[in-house]
Formats: structure tokens, sequence, C-alpha cells
């Protein structure tokens, strides 16, 4: 009966450590990404045209400097990362610079007419063709019977 206690005691000794730990991160860490992180992305963004933001080959760079320094700060300031903090930081980060971007980070577009047109063109010139071929055959294997 004793041990059971004791486990109880360890347990709660943990959570009460992780509690004060994570509230100890959440203020700082999180003025310290602010500060720190965002004032470098926000940097590197403003070199950017708007458009640009949406175009990952642009953006990919900026973007993992960011998650590398909500990493490091986390590491320096003994923070579990991920964690709630940057998951929230991020989705801020993404309403505002990413919003109007695609699921797959590219502008969407109309390809080039040199493109398209083939994929138009040729199944209607197939589908002709097919009617043509059905048309002959059928009136050829008429007169054979």
């Amino acid at each position: 009966m004793a041990s059971v206690s004791w486990r109880h005691a360890l347990v709660c000794l943990v959570i009460v450590n992780l509690s004060v730990l994570t509230a100890a991160c959440s203020s700082h860490y999180e003025y310290a990404i602010e500060g720190f992180c965002l004032a470098k992305f926000k940097l590197d963004m403003e070199v950017l045209d708007q458009h640009q933001w949406c175009n990952w080959e642009d953006t990919v760079e900026s973007y993992g400097e960011l998650t590398n320094c909500t990493f490091l700060v986390a590491l320096k300031m003994n923070c579990f990362w991920p964690n709630s903090l940057v998951d929230e930081f991020f989705i801020r980060v993404h309403r505002h610079y990413f919003h109007d971007c695609s699921l797959s980070g590219r502008l969407l577009h109309d390809p080039p007419n040199r493109i398209l047109g083939p994929f138009i063109v040729v199944p209607i010139l197939v589908t002709l063709l097919m009617t043509a071929l059905v048309v002959w055959r059928s009136k050829r294997s008429e007169g054979i019977m």
C-alpha cells in the first residue's frame, strides 16, 4: 500500500515540475521567438514582393530559418519543442503571410496555350476519327451479309 502512495507522489511531483517548466517557458519563450525569430523573418519577407510570398522557392530558406530559430530558442531556454506556443505562433505567421496561398504553396494559374491546346485538340480528333471509323466499318459490313 505504501508503494502505491509513493508512486502517486512521484507522478504528482513530475506533473508539478513539468507545469512549472511549461509556465516559465510560456511567457519568456513566446517573447523571445516573437522578438528574435519573427523579427528576422519579417525583414526577410519585406525584401520579397507580396506576390512572391506564395512561391515556395523564394520563401523556403526564410521559413526554414524561422523554424530552426524557434527550436534553438526552446533548446536554450530548456523548453519543450514543439509545443502549443510554437503551434499558435506558426498559425499566426501563416495567417499573416500565407493566407492567400494554395495548399501546394504555388500560385494557381492556367497553363500556357501550347500545353493546354494538345490536351483539348487530341481527344476531339481521336473522337472524330473513331466515329468515322465506326461509321465506315458499319457500312462496309452491311454489304457482306
